[in-house]
């Protein structure tokens, strides 16, 4: 089972804003544990919402606002991707993450089994995952 573990935080938050060295080796042992328990799918952390931008959708109207901000209580600071027996491996896992502060959303991705399997777009991906042995959706 796919889950998804995303760090939230807010701007004045050193998660946020880049970790300093002991931080960025704490992160780096948990990644290193979890690449060992064959766990982890993929993982980043994310620039600040200053260098960022939101989009708002309102029917065929797009309109685009640059970063910070700082309206938001809770902002995406990083992710993992990890592949687990069950959710509560997952939260196991997400407890151990290394972070003085902050919080920890975990969800589970859909498998592409999940979806209707005669749609024309499952079809063609389950094409290019047998042809690259890759995803692109999930």
């Amino acid at each position: 089972m796919k889950f998804m573990m995303l760090l939230q935080s807010d701007e004045s938050n050193s998660v946020t804003n880049g970790p300093e060295e002991e931080a960025l080796n704490a992160m780096g042992r948990y990644n290193e544990e979890l690449i060992k328990a064959g766990a982890m799918l993929a993982g980043e952390g994310l620039h600040p919402t200053s260098e960022g931008v939101r989009l708002t959708f309102d029917g065929e109207d797009r309109t685009v606002v640059d970063g910070p901000f700082t309206e938001s209580k809770e902002l995406l600071a990083g992710f993992w991707i990890i592949d687990v027996a069950s959710k509560e491996e997952a939260i196991e896992w997400a407890k151990r993450i290394p972070i003085p502060e902050g919080q920890v959303e975990v969800r589970q991705v859909f498998e592409l089994e999940e979806f209707d399997q005669s749609n024309e777009y499952v079809q063609k991906e389950k094409v290019w995952r047998e042809e690259t042995g890759t995803s692109r959706t999930a």
